[in-house]
């Protein structure tokens, strides 16, 4: 059975779904769609930590699917604007999984990942696929992938 490590990066996706959907994101159905391709061995979802009941709900059912969450603190900087972003984290974590599975999923549209998915499949010959939103999607991550799959209806609540 093939061995997949997903990566799901929160942010990305609630705020792409929502500006172009105006919808939330399914993880229980993304979760069973990758789950008929094999066994997910690994499987990270990448969050801000804010003390808001609403956001340890979330959480809290991202953990009952399966997901192993991982929160980073919300830093709110003088200026008004936030930091909180994910990616030399998931970076790392798919560099440590990628010799030990087959199979690569990453919920992003982030194109700062492209040359990561890049190198894992040229590294370790592992296939990978991306899920995100087309019209905020990153076309050279699209490029860099085994396969994109556009967020759509079936994966919206």
């Amino acid at each position: 059975m093939k061995k997949i490590a997903l990566f799901a990066d929160v942010q990305n996706i609630y705020y792409t779904c929502r500006q172009v959907h105006q919808r939330q994101f399914n993880y229980r159905e993304l979760w069973s769609r990758v789950s008929r391709e094999g066994d997910i061995v690994h499987a990270n979802a990448y969050a801000i930590a804010r003390d808001d009941d609403q956001q340890k709900k979330f959480q809290s059912a991202l953990k009952h699917i399966g997901f192993n969450v991982k929160l980073k603190p919300y830093i709110q900087r003088k200026d008004g604007s936030a930091k909180g972003d994910w990616d030399v984290g998931i970076t790392i974590d798919v560099m440590e999984a990628a010799p030990t599975v087959d199979h690569v999923v990453l919920l992003s549209g982030d194109g700062d990942f492209a040359l990561l998915l890049k190198k894992i499949i040229d590294t370790y010959g592992v296939t990978t696929e991306v899920h995100g939103v087309r019209d905020l999607t990153a076309r050279s991550l699209i490029e860099a992938s085994t396969n994109f799959y556009p967020i759509e209806s079936g994966l919206l609540l």
